[in-house]
């Protein structure tokens, strides 16, 4: 039997669910097939960071696949015609591949499957991305939960998959071979820094987490548990786009971090901690897939209508980092820069979009998606709701980030905001996060003027904040 095995957010070769079993059943008579689809990269809020990520990674697995006797297929158009054109080029049997459970991508892969029946080609599925796949687990009255502890607990009963070898040989194969796309040629470009795609990549930035190789010593997951929240520390994985694209798999960042605490049990907490991290991950895909509306809608249907602001120039002034909170900025000014934000800060950001300036949620959620190298819908989308209060689980709707203490307490002495706000270099700690607090004479040692050299606050915190409770009251 020959299979196509059709990859897509899972470019690796190790752990990989499906392909697995596709070399099993088709004793490594497997021919590996990619092809990009219009609809996706015609996406208003496509990133090019994403894209470039992509095809860094479509490369290093072209060469991994090279390395096995055979080449990465490559094709470009709707689904339903590149993957039958491609069974039909290769003489397969069947076609195998990994779920995506994205609205677009179940009703896609539904059609694909639909067309491939009527060609006379098998269809295998396999669940992959998740460590415990949608509709696993359920509460006592048989429903998805919408809650993240007894989630979790219930997903801790499920045990975590141990990850497979990559297969040795891949099939040769008639099929037209095409070059890798350029970024350009698909017409995107990004200022943002390079974040390298790829397993190789991918398996560097696991094992200076895991281990602290190339990092100072208590970086990575020896601090995790405890500095993962202090915004210039170096104890955030930094694993997250390989998560979302597959050049790791969920299995292999668990297990790393187990295996690292089983040897050190002074890990135990951080690894435990990361785990839950890949649970919350998990719970937002269970979310979007039961619960479809929430891609362009409030869970809670009560704050479906909430009467949101609309003011373009504090919505600009938030998105380009000059609202003259410095925390905020600092963080909307790492993702314009980096492609990525520290997750305390994605919090910051959007708290004070929504509970600050009063903006629709979905505005940040789409802002996020166009600059966001880790950009997930399910993610992104569980994220924006939970601060926003409209979601699953979500935080209060009373409880509102204060941005001036948010910075005070995750960023103490200063450091991230003097990394991307520079015009504040200068000002002491004390005063970085609250300028407008500062004596003028202190402002003026730090070469900082206000209003010229750093904004005014755009909003007063204290008056927005009851504005916002008022809002949600009226829900």
């Amino acid at each position: 039997m020959r299979v196509l095995f059709w990859f897509r957010k899972d470019l690796r070769l190790e752990d990989n669910s499906g392909l697995s079993e596709a070399i099993r059943d088709a004793d490594s008579d497997v021919v590996p097939f990619y092809a990009s689809e219009p609809a996706v990269l015609g996406r208003e809020d496509m990133a090019g960071t994403r894209v470039r990520f992509v095809l860094d990674s479509l490369a290093a697995l072209d060469d991994a696949i090279r390395q096995r006797g055979s080449r990465l297929a490559l094709d470009h158009g709707d689904a339903v015609e590149t993957v039958v054109r491609a069974a039909r080029a290769a003489a397969a049997d069947a076609v195998y591949w990994n779920d995506e459970y994205e609205p677009s991508r179940i009703g896609r892969d539904a059609a694909v499957e639909r067309a491939l029946r009527a060609a006379g080609v098998r269809v295998k599925r396999f669940h992959d991305r998740l460590l415990v796949p949608p509709g696993l687990v359920v509460n006592g009255d048989g429903a998805p939960y919408v809650t993240y502890t007894p989630f979790r607990h219930a997903c801790e009963r499920v045990p975590i998959g141990l990850p497979q070898p990559a297969p040795e040989r891949l099939a040769a194969h008639p099929l037209a071979e095409h070059p890798l796309a350029t970024l350009e040629r698909l017409g995107f470009s990004t200022g943002a820094e390079h974040w390298p795609g790829g397993t190789r990549a991918a398996h560097q930035r696991l094992r200076r987490f895991v281990g602290g190789t190339g990092a100072a010593i208590g970086d990575g997951l020896a601090t995790y548990a405890v500095r993962r929240d202090v915004l210039a520390a170096p104890a955030t994985s930094r694993l997250s786009a390989d998560l979302v694209f597959g050049t790791l798999s969920p299995r292999q960042v668990a297990h790393a971090a187990l295996e690292a605490a089983r040897e050190d049990p002074r890990l135990g907490a951080s690894a435990e901690k990361l785990v839950q991290e890949l649970r919350w991950r998990d719970f937002y895909a269970h979310v979007l897939f039961h619960f479809p509306h929430v891609e362009h809608r409030a869970f809670r249907e009560r704050y479906a209508e909430l009467a949101w602001s609309d003011d373009p120039a504090r919505l600009a002034a938030w998105t380009e980092g000059r609202t003259g909170y410095p925390v905020v900025d600092a963080g909307m000014r790492q993702l314009r820069a980096l492609g990525w934000m520290h997750n305390r800060a994605r919090m910051i950001v959007a708290s004070f979009l929504t509970k600050s300036l009063l903006h629709d949620w979905r505005h940040g959620e789409r802002h996020f998606m166009r600059h966001l190298v880790d950009g997930d819908l399910a993610s992104n989308n569980g994220g924006w709701q939970w601060v926003a209060s409209t979601g699953t689980d979500p935080q209060p709707w009373f409880r509102v980030f204060n941005p001036v203490l948010q910075g005070r307490k995750f960023d103490p002495d200063a450091a991230y905001v003097k990394r991307w706000v520079p015009e504040l270099s200068r000002v002491p700690a004390a005063h970085a996060h609250a300028p407008w607090e500062a004596p003028p004479l202190e402002l003026a040692a730090a070469g900082v003027t206000l209003g010229a050299d750093y904004p005014h606050p755009i909003v007063d915190h204290r008056s927005q904040r009851e504005r916002a409770l008022r809002l949600f009251q009226s829900a």
